[in-house]
């Protein structure tokens, strides 16, 4: 709390009634590094999305459903929770008086700002300059590595026909420049990755794009050694800092701005003598669509990694009842089964180990002071992925540990029978994630049973194991193309007992899903009486494919 209260003591300086604390660092990734999570290091809450804010006598957390149960955990003696996408509560910031709120230009998009200009008694206040940084003296120092290249034969498509892609949209729709503020878009578009985030092999970067398809760089000037020396000379390499020196003398163009990634501060430089566009960049419906040489190494991925998973869970089925196997060992124990494959780089987000109560927080980290052992009874979950030299893999199983219960079992069935559903769907000319994730819930919607997350997100290759913009959410009305990879994951939690979930990664082709994930499913919780034929067959048509496959 005292760090808290170190905050509250720098808002007379700035004339502010509070600040919001956001989790998300100027590169607006998914998973920040240690050096730049703000938000962990004022509240102590994990998970991956999220904001607080912060006021002279209270303090507000917001999380999504996803870490609802982790945030009332690792932050709620402090923080009161608020879980998100909600109507605003009446009692939060209801004062007399106007609340100034201060934020960091820098780490805020307009998205972000829409959200507070609905409230009504509040005003927000620019503060250039990070007041979380100014408290945090023992910040842990950045890690800087070279960005480095991928080669035509693993992405199957080289960087100057990207460009080109891009280029025609530009000249469509009569912009001069785009300005790519995602590193996620500048490694796909140019063909390079980096070490910039904990779980995915970013570049942190940013470009311009103009309607020539000449394109200038920014980064940090250690990072961009070795792939100055294999780009194109139409690309032009600078350091970060002088990007606002460069946008400056931008004068009377049509700029395409990020909605999702550029920030407030890069959108005033611009929007001053320049006529701006802000709509979601159009790199991310290139990039959502795989090719051909993408799929098959994602196949070939997801072989070698289902065989270190499936290889993992007939070791621990073995070996619980005679070890002490605890969640953190199960899951440093999955990670060891992963690294005897050269190609398999590092884990593609933070796996979730969790069994009995633990299973039920649905983005669960195990720490020393939750780290349960497993035991007879329990369910285990186990949500993990790897990065791999060419594919990303993220999938989930929930194991029995001899559980007979069988509440138990029908619950694991009727998510199984939605997970079936998702498999078989049959993708029409306009159909949606939404259609999609309307049909996974069905089964546990019969006895009126549902989860608080959606069903399925975009997967990248070799990059963001989260990638949009496709997904299987209520809201998403993103049309389902062939090429795209989306992750199948209905599940239940019930919480202080237990959580199920079953994830497989798919494909589109021919107007159909089709598997990438190689590992079988849990027998002993399914209740075959609740299955038709349909599914009977799929269960055992599937298990055929992952034994074929994994026994190459």
């Amino acid at each position: 709390m005292e760090k808290v209260n170190k905050l509250k003591r720098l808002f007379s300086n700035h004339n502010i009634d509070g600040y919001i604390v956001t989790k998300n660092d100027e590169f607006f990734n998914e998973y920040v590094s240690p050096s730049t999570d703000r938000l962990k290091f004022i509240s102590n809450f994990s998970g991956s999305a999220g904001f607080s804010i912060i006021l002279k006598k209270k303090n507000y957390l917001f999380v999504d459903g996803r870490y609802t149960i982790q945030a009332k955990i690792q932050s709620g003696l402090d923080f009161k929770i608020f879980t998100i996408p909600f109507k605003f509560p009446k009692d939060v910031l209801k004062t007399k008086k106007k609340l100034i709120i201060g934020f960091d230009p820098k780490l805020h998009n307009q998205q972000q700002l829409n959200f507070f200009l609905k409230i009504k008694n509040i005003s927000l206040k620019k503060i250039n300059e990070n007041l979380i940084d100014h408290i945090w003296s023992k910040k842990p120092a950045e890690i800087i590595k070279p960005f480095f290249c991928l080669s035509k034969k693993n992405v199957g498509e080289g960087y100057k026909t990207k460009i080109n892609k891009v280029k025609k949209i530009l000249k469509k729709n009569n912009i001069d420049y785009l300005f790519v503020t995602a590193p996620e878009n500048v490694a796909w578009i140019l063909n390079i990755r980096g070490y910039d985030s904990s779980f995915s092999p970013l570049a942190n970067s940013r470009i311009l794009i103009d309607a020539k398809g000449n394109i200038e760089f920014f980064s940090n000037k250690i990072k961009i050694k070795e792939i100055k020396k294999k780009l194109s000379k139409k690309i032009k390499f600078f350091s970060e800092e002088i990007l606002v020196k460069k946008l400056n003398n931008i004068n009377e163009k049509n700029i395409w701005l990020d909605i999702l990634t550029c920030s407030i501060y890069f959108k005033d430089l611009l929007r001053n003598k320049n006529k701006i566009f802000e709509k979601y960049d159009p790199i991310y419906n290139l990039k959502s669509i795989k090719n051909v040489i993408e799929i098959k190494n994602m196949k070939k991925t997801h072989i070698l990694d289902g065989a270190a998973l499936t290889k993992f869970l007939f070791w621990l089925k073995k070996s619980y009842k005679n070890k002490k196997i605890t969640e953190i060992y199960a899951q440093n124990k999955l990670e060891s089964y992963r690294k005897r494959n050269k190609n398999y780089k590092f884990p593609s987000f933070s796996t979730i180990s969790g069994s009995g109560p633990n299973s039920a927080i649905i983005h669960y980290k195990a720490s020393d002071k939750s780290n349960r052992t497993l035991k007879k009874g329990d369910l285990y979950l186990v949500d993990s992925g790897g990065q791999y030299s060419y594919g990303t893999t993220d999938v989930t199983r929930t194991i029995s540990l001899e559980n007979k219960s069988n509440f138990i079992k029908e619950i694991y069935t009727r998510v199984l029978k939605g997970h079936i559903a998702v498999s078989d769907f049959n993708i029409r000319k306009r159909s949606t994630g939404s259609e999609v994730d309307f049909i996974a819930r069905k089964f546990l919607k019969q006895i009126k049973l549902d989860y608080p997350h959606g069903t399925g997100h975009g997967v990248g290759h070799f990059l963001n194991v989260h990638e949009g913009p496709q997904s299987f959410s209520k809201r998403n009305k993103v049309s389902l193309k062939s090429g795209m990879i989306i992750s199948n994951e209905p599940g239940y939690y019930r919480e202080g007992h237990f959580g199920i979930r079953i994830e497989n990664l798919i494909y589109i082709k021919n107007n159909k899903f089709k598997e990438l994930t190689l590992v079988p499913l849990e027998k002993e919780l399914i209740e075959k009486k609740i299955l038709n034929k349909n599914e009977v067959n799929w269960i055992n048509s599937y298990h055929n494919k992952v034994k074929k496959n994994l026994l190459k």
